[in-house]
């Protein structure tokens, strides 16, 4: 295309959506373009764009000294992570993990031949419930995959000591929780294996990108890697590796990062104190615990509708809010274990799973990011009254 007719088109775009008011769920927090300009005319310099670059070299021992970790090894994305992830594990046979997360979750271990078997989630913090993960533990169980949902920190200790009793190994799935921590400690520091996510969604992005984080040296080789084809030296191939590397555009982007990231988590968290306030007398709506021994990121801010209170079902509120150019997402909803690849899983039956396929049909994620306005926030909430206070809204048609 055209470099003037591509500029031209998105002026237009960005204009009719700041003319028509669009509030979009997420918006990726970037940095001044100048600053990674700087970065960017260095990569042109050296042309070495790949392969454990310096800045890559850079972003791993500057990403583990700000999260509290011993090792980093980037990824180009996030999926890729959780794929290696299982691999350096050895894992094999079955793997317990929740149903309320995004796919990726379970598609990581699906391509490593490994059966997922979903247990349900607690219905305060919505991760996998520890008091019902020893039941489903069989011969074939080789690990528990759990996520920290919206950045919730899990029951690390009871399912550490599950893991212990039974010989499991862990992987935490942290795309959620990127700089989270419980005590003084940073949540990335439990388990086996801890992996994030760079999406441009999360609240630390490198466009797209991921990491595996350990605190064990050995391991940390063995991920580098499986993350280059499995290559140890330049004639040495140890595993059949995969190309996961993070290019130095990525690393450079997520040096800058680190830069904001503080004050970019302390403005989520202002208007997660607003978005609280403005709905605390609305009937039938929920928010999720804050938990005092936690340094939260406000990832998210998801609600949950009680239809017998609010009046109305959660599709309804969606469905009026988007006719209003407000999309929010029912993250997550459908749950992971109605989907066509999974669905047939003895362990994906409903009636196995009963609070994540209630507490999937009441959430809603409402928007959050840095460039959200106060005044969006309030747009946001006056809807959400308006459509608890309109009844005819029952009557509307929900596709």
């Amino acid at each position: 295309m055209n470099p003037d007719l591509f500029a031209k088109s998105l002026n237009t775009f960005e204009a009719a959506h700041k003319e028509n008011g669009h509030i979009f769920v997420t918006r990726p927090d970037l940095p001044p373009l100048d600053e990674f300009t700087e970065y960017l005319e260095k990569i042109w310099q050296r042309r070495w764009v790949t392969n454990n670059g310096l800045f890559h070299q850079q972003f791993e021992e500057a990403l583990a000294k700000y999260l509290g970790v011993k090792y980093v090894s980037l990824f180009s994305n996030g999926t890729l992570a959780l794929v290696v992830a299982t691999q350096v594990l050895r894992l094999s046979g079955e793997v317990i993990t929740t149903p309320y997360s995004f796919v990726a979750t379970t598609h990581a271990l699906n391509w490593n031949g490994i059966e997922p078997v979903f247990c349900d989630i607690d219905p305060l913090t919505l991760n996998l419930d520890p008091d019902k993960i020893e039941k489903l533990i069989t011969p074939q169980t080789s690990a528990i995959l759990p996520v920290h949902v919206y950045g919730n920190p899990c029951d690390v200790e009871k399912i550490g000591q599950i893991a212990d009793t039974y010989g499991l190994k862990i992987i935490y799935d942290a795309a959620h929780a990127f700089g989270v921590k419980k005590g003084s400690d940073s949540i990335l520091n439990f388990g086996d294996l801890s992996v994030l996510s760079f999406h441009a969604t999360k609240i630390f992005t490198t466009m797209e990108g991921g990491a595996i984080v350990t605190n064990d040296e050995k391991l940390k080789k063995r991920i580098d890697y499986l993350k280059n084809f499995g290559f140890a030296d330049e004639t040495t191939v140890i595993a059949p590796g995969i190309n996961g590397k993070m290019n130095e555009m990525q690393a450079a982007l997520g040096l800058v990062q680190l830069k904001y990231i503080d004050e970019r988590i302390e403005k989520r968290k202002m208007l997660t104190r607003l978005y609280k306030n403005l709905l605390s007398g609305v009937p039938g709506i929920s928010c999720l615990t804050e938990f005092d021994n936690v340094d939260h990121n406000y990832a998210y801010f998801p609600i949950f509708i009680d239809e017998n209170k609010f009046g109305h079902a959660r599709d309804v509120l969606y469905e009026n809010l988007k006719q209003q150019e407000i999309y929010a997402r029912r993250y997550f909803y459908p749950l992971i274990s109605h989907f066509p690849m999974y669905r047939g899983l003895p362990s994906a039956l409903a009636e196995k799973l009963p609070v994540a396929e209630h507490m999937s049909k009441q959430v809603i994620c409402l928007p959050l990011y840095c460039d959200l306005g106060e005044e969006q926030v309030e747009r946001v909430c006056t809807e959400i009254k308006n459509v608890y206070e309109n009844h005819a809204y029952k009557e509307m048609e929900i596709v």
